[in-house]
């Protein structure tokens, strides 16, 4: 049975990751903060998974001391274990049909630390090596710390408030964690290595995600058409990903995921 570390135990990626393989892996699931109390142990594992981020990482330019999967890597001395770095579709410019060859723009400081990132591990790791470059993922982010926030975070305010936004022919990208969680299972299984963009593929319209996620709500709400909302519609191409897995990454599958957290957001409450 292959052996896996997940880091960050209560990030809404960490957290969903370690219930969806700990039945079908030996997997231990470690808090970034318990790092060095932990060091001896990291040649012991086939698949080390980092979902831990430090904020200033995210908010600032680029700074070793914050770059929390280049601490972890200093702790692995083998050249078994494959390291997985979690990083972001914002390497890209926006754009339809992006792969994994198309150009890279980070903007963000956020963005731009990633690809820096990217590289170190890849220097370091060589063959050993597995990049995601995931699209946007929902999913549930109750019981999670998190820093960054999706775009059910945003609907959940939203129609809190009584309204939700509708960016006319707006599209992006977007996974359920459930889908991640498999399709990490399948790259583990297989001992993929290499960098892949992880996503559905093709076209989400907004405003289709968003009568998705309102089956179940009975509740008013007001939809506010704002159309000077910046556009930044992309899509990744997941060809790469899905000629070496054989499993179902449909629009159907995440519109059924929607409705069913939309039952639950709505009347199983």
């Amino acid at each position: 049975m292959k052996k896996v570390l997940i880091i960050g135990k209560r990030g809404f990626i960490g957290r969903n990751l370690y219930k969806y393989l700990k039945n079908k892996f030996y997997v231990k699931n470690i808090s970034f903060k318990n790092l060095n109390k932990f060091k001896n142990n990291f040649d012991n594992f086939d698949f080390i998974i980092n979902t831990s981020i430090n904020k200033n990482y995210v908010s600032g330019k680029y700074n070793e001391k914050f770059d929390n999967d280049l601490k972890i890597s200093k702790f692995i001395n083998n050249n078994k274990t494959i390291y997985c770095l979690i990083s972001t579709r914002k390497v890209y410019q926006t754009g339809a049909n992006l792969r994994e060859k198309s150009i890279l723009s980070p903007k963000s400081y956020y963005s731009k630390n990633k690809l820096i990132t990217e590289k170190k591990i890849s220097k370091k790791f060589k063959n050993n090596s597995l990049i995601l470059r995931p699209s946007n993922i929902i999913g549930d982010t109750k019981k999670t710390k998190r820093i960054h926030f999706t775009f059910i975070d945003i609907f959940q305010k939203n129609i809190q408030k009584g309204f939700v936004y509708n960016n006319g022919t707006a599209f992006k990208d977007f996974l359920s964690i459930d889908k991640f969680c498999q399709i990490l299972q399948e790259m583990i299984n297989k001992k993929l290595i290499g960098t892949y963009n992880i996503s559905i593929g093709q076209k989400v319209y907004l405003n289709d995600l968003i009568k998705w996620l309102n089956k179940y709500n009975t509740r008013k709400y007001k939809i506010i058409t704002n159309l000077n909302l910046k556009n930044e519609s992309f899509y990744l191409n997941n060809k790469k990903i899905m000629s070496k897995i054989k499993i179902k990454n449909s629009l159907n599958e995440l519109k059924k995921f929607c409705y069913n957290y939309s039952k639950k957001k709505f009347i199983n409450v």
